[in-house]
């Protein structure tokens, strides 16, 4: 359950990339934030390639981990807005809460449902 709740969650944040603020806002956005503008699109390709590959269960260990340095960047836009994510622009709770729960699904492993297991820590 955390596997796909975890999954859908990065594939709301991507599709939100693309269909609510697009690709050249997010892009804006990241440049607004001190990252380079570029990394809106590998970011929103780690999430939606990460949302899919934790629903399905393929090295989903993998994709969890894959997606911590994604939340350690969000982390450090929302840091300065305080606890919670109710505050103007958004608090940092929840970033920390995901990154938390990443860490999880990694050490829980892929679970029997998986339909390809990470090579490691089995």
């Amino acid at each position: 359950m955390l596997r796909v709740a975890l999954g859908l969650v990065f594939l709301a944040h991507a599709y939100a990339k693309v269909a609510v603020f697009t690709l050249p806002g997010t892009v804006a956005f990241f440049a607004d934030h001190g990252f380079p503008g570029w990394t809106a699109y590998p970011v929103f390709v780690a999430e939606l390639a990460g949302g899919v590959a934790l629903i399905a269960g393929a090295y989903a260990r993998w994709a969890a981990i894959g997606l911590v340095p994604v939340m350690l960047g969000a982390l450090t836009v929302h840091w300065p807005n305080g606890w919670s994510f109710t505050a103007p622009d958004g608090g940092w709770e929840y970033v920390a809460f995901l990154i938390v729960m990443l860490l999880v699904q990694a050490l829980a492993g892929d679970d029997a449902f998986a339909l390809r297991r990470s090579p490691w820590l089995r």
